[in-house]
């Protein structure tokens, strides 16, 4: 092979390369481009996502805190069952003194 042959082929080499390189970039700036139209869709999707975001923190705040007052008007509640037993009971009790004294004083 001489000087001309290999410069012949080198060239050859050099021009297929080249030729590749420029269709993988034509293949990669094809799938990924993304056109202005789409860039607004996807704006839009990322605000109406954070909108969502938003809302539903916003719900589970209101949950918490509704949660949070229910828990305590539950307690009270049961604070005032308990009192309310005790003084039942106690009344019951008193009651019982009572008929044994009318008892014992109509026995007597």
């Amino acid at each position: 092979m001489n000087g001309t042959e290999l410069i012949i082929a080198t060239a050859i080499v050099l021009f297929i390369a080249f030729l590749m390189g420029w269709f993988a970039h034509w293949l990669v700036h094809r799938f990924v481009r993304v056109g202005q139209g789409e860039m607004n869709d996807l704006d839009t999707m990322a605000q109406q996502l954070h909108e969502a975001e938003e809302e539903r923190d916003q719900a589970i705040a209101y949950y918490q805190h509704r949660e949070a007052e229910m828990t305590t008007q539950t307690n009270q509640t049961e604070a005032e069952l308990r009192a309310a037993m005790d003084g039942l009971r106690e009344a019951r009790q008193e009651a019982e003194e009572l008929r044994a004294y009318i008892e014992r004083m109509n026995a007597g």
